[in-house]
């Protein structure tokens, strides 16, 4: 798919206050109450003259050790570290040895949550993105070249390579569903953690 052309003056400025990354207070909670606050901000990915930039429309909530979904289930091991602590931190993994998927780590007092970032919109200001879509979490790595070199990155960094900004109109519709893909994890499977900005057409999944 051929990338999007960017009308002239229209890429973000380096030091908008619109660029500012979301503070470390912000992820200091329950991912069931950081996944729904992440509609509508804004992930952003800086490159050479500018950024890739989208505005967030679904995620899903990890909430723990108890939840049989989330990859902290198995308690403190060398990949899931990352999710002990500190809020505010990106967690990126491999998934069937092909797909990245970005999460942002968050939670009081090491509680092991995380956020999966599963579908962005394109916003006009955009630099063009790497890949054409960001429905679905592979997709969203693509299109901003997350990797896992971005594993443990500082999402809170003013200087950051990656980071989220905050939440730009409209308002979303928020929707809550169970998460995508998860059916071994049980009664866990049932849970309303998935979130979702109605009015987007990106999402990885329509709903219902």
């Amino acid at each position: 798919m051929a990338r999007r052309r960017i009308p002239a003056g229209s890429i973000p400025r380096e030091r908008s206050p619109a660029l500012e990354p979301l503070p470390r207070r912000f992820y200091e909670r329950n991912a069931v109450k950081v996944a729904p606050a992440l509609l509508g901000c804004v992930l952003l990915r800086r490159q050479p003259g500018g950024w890739i930039s989208g505005r967030i429309v679904e995620t899903e909530a990890y909430v723990g050790e108890h939840d049989l979904a989330c990859h902290a289930r198995v308690g403190r091991t060398a990949r899931t570290e990352v999710m002990y602590g500190p809020p505010g931190r990106a967690y990126v993994y491999l998934i069937y040895g092909i797909h990245q998927m970005l999460n942002c780590v968050c939670g009081p007092g090491g509680d092991a949550n995380a956020v999966l970032i599963r579908g962005v919109e394109p916003l006009p200001d955009s630099l063009p993105w790497l890949h054409g879509s960001g429905r679905g979490p592979g997709n969203v790595c693509k299109a901003f070249g997350i990797a896992l070199r971005h594993n443990r990155d500082d999402l809170c960094s003013a200087g950051a390579e990656l980071v989220i900004a905050a939440r730009r109109p409209p308002r979303p519709r928020i929707v809550r569903t169970p998460r995508i893909g998860v059916d071994y994890a049980g009664l866990w499977a049932q849970e309303l953690l998935r979130f979702c900005d109605a009015r987007s057409t990106q999402l990885s999944r329509p709903l219902r």
